[in-house]
């Protein structure tokens, strides 16, 4: 079985930073792509950023600039630096990562973490 857990989310005024993390654990043979979603109240999930197990990198139009997605494939974790934040960040923030793993033999699917809160309020 394979497990992600996130941390690193909090209460932030606008303008600040937070740095998430996400970390993946079990029977793991490789992992291909990793990504942070989220999801506000009332809104459906929406995607983040992308990283390629080769740490190419997408964004959503609206974190550009302001966020960095960053993995270590050696320690199967992935981390959102995010910078400049506004109250429309304000979301639940969910890791996902594409896992090639191993029981009786490899499979490949994909995994979520928990979420995370993030706030942006004065």
């Amino acid at each position: 079985q394979v497990q992600l857990v996130e941390s690193g989310g909090g209460l932030v005024q606008p303008g600040g930073s937070l740095r998430l993390s996400c970390a993946a654990s079990g029977r793991i043979v490789s992992i291909n792509d990793m990504a942070w979603y989220r999801q506000a109240p009332g809104k459906e999930r929406e995607l983040v950023a992308t990283i390629t197990s080769g740490s190419s990198t997408n964004y959503a139009d609206s974190v550009k600039g302001r966020f960095t997605i960053s993995r270590d494939n050696a320690k199967n974790t992935v981390a959102l630096q995010m910078n400049s934040l506004k109250p429309e960040d304000t979301a639940v923030y969910y890791c996902n990562a594409q896992v090639i793993g191993y029981s009786v033999y490899r499979y490949q699917r994909g995994y979520w973490g928990q979420g995370t809160q993030v706030t942006v309020s004065s």
